[in-house]
């Protein structure tokens, strides 16, 4: 699986990512940190990447758009990144059987 880390997440996500054995950036090593969410979704669609967010615009996308990108969705407040990998790691072998049985959108919520 590849993944791209959407701006309003820290790079150290697509590390921990990485460190699960997947390939995976931050959108600022990709495009930019103001890339748009068009911009965005082009690239996940183009390069087969699924998107991991906070903003609601990509899983209103993903649920409208069957044929776009994969969208992890995670619904959690602000949070340090040692808080977000605390609450994302148990929660991670889910998420990975979702999106290898091909759910398009995927919700995580806090």
């Amino acid at each position: 699986m590849k993944f791209v880390v959407d701006a309003q997440l820290p790079p150290s996500l697509a590390d921990w990512l990485k460190t699960q054995g997947f390939d995976a950036d931050h959108v600022s090593s990709l495009l930019s940190l103001d890339a748009s969410d068009d911009d965005i979704w082009r690239l996940a669609r183009t390069e087969r990447r699924i998107i991991v967010t906070k903003d609601r615009d990509f899983a209103l996308w993903a649920s409208d758009r069957r044929e776009g990108p994969q969208v992890v969705w995670l619904r959690i407040g602000n949070a340090t990144t040692r808080s977000l990998l605390i609450w994302l790691t148990p929660k991670w072998p889910l998420i990975q059987d979702r999106l290898n049985e091909g759910v398009h959108l995927i919700e995580v919520r806090a």
